[in-house]
């Protein structure tokens, strides 16, 4: 696993031992970059489910000012600090050690900015692509300016959770072999009751 091209170039990047996380393949990797490629100059991104913080790295790589890495696993937190040193990118990273959950509702709660880009790809054992949308709607993290990319392995992220996909508009969805990648927007609308 490398940082494909940008400031860190073919820098090899640790990952977690075991089935822990799954790393997101290569080639998917580089689709996904290419697609953003017009967009990442002094962006801000977010690669929620971070794992070793190779989508986040990336980002920086190829010219974003900030990417904030989230991940519940103190292993994950360890190999993305180790990362970031590697590729010399530290001081453009913000890694924090939080369940998605705890992140999302303190996002608006901290005073930032909604994110230029969203990555989001949670373990796909879990099935929470779509309380993860839902929550991220309330979050504040997303305004209807930030590009949002989810991966899955179901052309449906928002299976059982029909009003959270009311409020997103679907841009793409690429099958990449068994993975997919949904690209969408939040609507003008999207303000979802709390509760």
């Amino acid at each position: 696993m490398r940082i494909i091209t940008g400031q860190a170039r073919n820098i090899q990047l640790q990952t977690l031992e075991g089935e822990a996380t799954r790393p997101t393949a290569e080639r998917v990797k580089e689709a996904v970059f290419s697609a953003l490629q017009f967009e990442l100059e002094n962006a801000s991104f977010l690669d929620l489910f971070s794992g070793s913080g190779q989508m986040g790295l990336e980002a920086v790589s190829r010219g974003a000012a900030l990417a904030v890495m989230v991940d519940a696993s103190p292993d994950a937190i360890a190999v993305m600090k180790a990362n970031a040193k590697k590729t010399k990118l530290f001081d453009r990273c913000r890694i924090v050690n939080y369940r998605y959950q705890e992140y999302l509702k303190g996002f608006s709660k901290n005073g930032d900015k909604p994110f230029d880009i969203i990555y989001i790809d949670p373990p796909f054992t879990e099935h929470i692509h779509g309380e993860v949308m839902k929550r991220l709607a309330l979050s504040g993290a997303a305004d209807v300016r930030t590009k949002i990319l989810v991966e899955s392995e179901e052309p449906d992220i928002f299976a059982g959770e029909e009003a959270a996909a009311e409020k997103y508009e679907i841009t793409k969805n690429v099958k990449y072999g068994r993975i997919y990648v949904t690209y969408l927007r939040l609507k003008a609308d999207a303000g979802m009751e709390q509760g």
